[in-house]
């Protein structure tokens, strides 16, 4: 633990000196835990065969899983939405501003031009982002003069990622954001006023990380992170849990699909269903999943796998 929170601090010093992006060393370092496939920036990449399958997995049985295995803080909820009754799944890129300060500023903008970044520093984490990305922002819950995102930079983020964002501030241009269609995004709150980046005048905001450990409202969030947005809610998914979690939903949703079925069917109690289940249940599990092997919400690959560990 004390080696984990050493190397903590050395990336967030490095950060602080040299930039607002941590290195690829430095993320790879921050999580040892994921031993698949990253991009370029060492940033975890978990499969879209993965992110396919957890659009259907619940905020409910995420938690859970997350929660099993030691990880508390991991859901924030009390979002405003756009598109509330769709999911958002995809991997975190993460920002974070703070209230601007001119001093602070003017020394990120001269790393700006040394790393050769474009506009405004509220564009720079957006070039970064790729097909399914979610934008994840500290936004420090800013309001009046505090947007960073309306419907420019809102369709920019859809056309890069086919997704939408995690904004923990005020958003603008909700109209227009709304008009993208399927950028389903989670929010704070909404003001029509914008935010001034103008060291040597007006400045509300100032960009201080990109791609670093983040917080948003009560739950830590990691770049690469699995994005699981829905029914107000968002839980942020360590990438080397994402696989876990999906086949912990699938398990649950056969069950809970043989079990309803059963209880109407009368052959079960309440009881039964509710608590451990006997070897009794189990066979006829196995067996149910078997015969309705076609129909069912889960591939057939999944629950040949499921099957394959039974021991009837």
């Amino acid at each position: 633990m004390k080696k984990y929170c050493l190397i903590l601090m050395l990336v967030l010093l490095c950060a602080a000196t040299y930039g607002q992006q941590i290195s690829r060393e430095q993320l790879i370092a921050l999580t040892p835990e994921w031993g698949g496939e990253r991009f370029a920036d060492g940033r975890p990449k978990v499969p879209d065969s993965l992110l396919d399958r957890m659009k259907l997995v619940t905020l409910e049985e995420a938690w859970a899983v997350l929660r099993n295995e030691n990880y508390k803080h991991q859901y924030d909820g009390e979002w405003k939405t756009i598109n509330p009754d769709s999911v958002l799944v995809g991997r975190a890129v993460t920002a974070i501003f703070m209230p601007g300060r001119p001093d602070i500023h003017r020394v990120i903008d001269k790393f700006g031009v040394r790393d050769k970044r474009v506009k405004s520093q509220n564009s720079w984490p957006i070039d970064l982002l790729v097909k399914r990305d979610v934008y994840v922002v500290d936004q420090f819950d800013a309001y009046e003069d505090g947007p960073t995102i309306g419907d420019n930079l809102g369709n920019s983020i859809y056309a890069k990622t086919g997704n939408g964002i995690v904004y923990d501030g005020a958003i603008r241009d909700i109209k227009g954001l709304k008009e993208i269609g399927s950028f389903t995004s989670f929010f704070r709150s909404y003001h029509p006023s914008h935010h001034l980046n103008n060291p040597d005048g007006d400045l509300n905001t100032t960009l201080v990380g990109i791609n670093q450990p983040t917080r948003i409202g009560k739950a830590t969030v990691m770049p690469g992170d699995v994005v699981l947005g829905r029914d107000g809610g968002v839980i942020f998914i360590p990438p080397h849990l994402a696989e876990k979690v999906v086949k912990t939903s699938e398990i649950v949703r056969l069950r809970d699909m043989f079990g309803h079925q059963r209880l109407r069917e009368g052959k079960y109690t309440p009881g039964q269903i509710d608590s451990r289940w006997s070897d009794e249940i189990e066979k006829d599990f196995s067996k149910w999943l078997n015969d309705h092997i076609n129909e069912l919400p889960v591939s057939k690959s999944q629950i040949r796998e499921f099957l394959k560990g039974r021991t009837w």
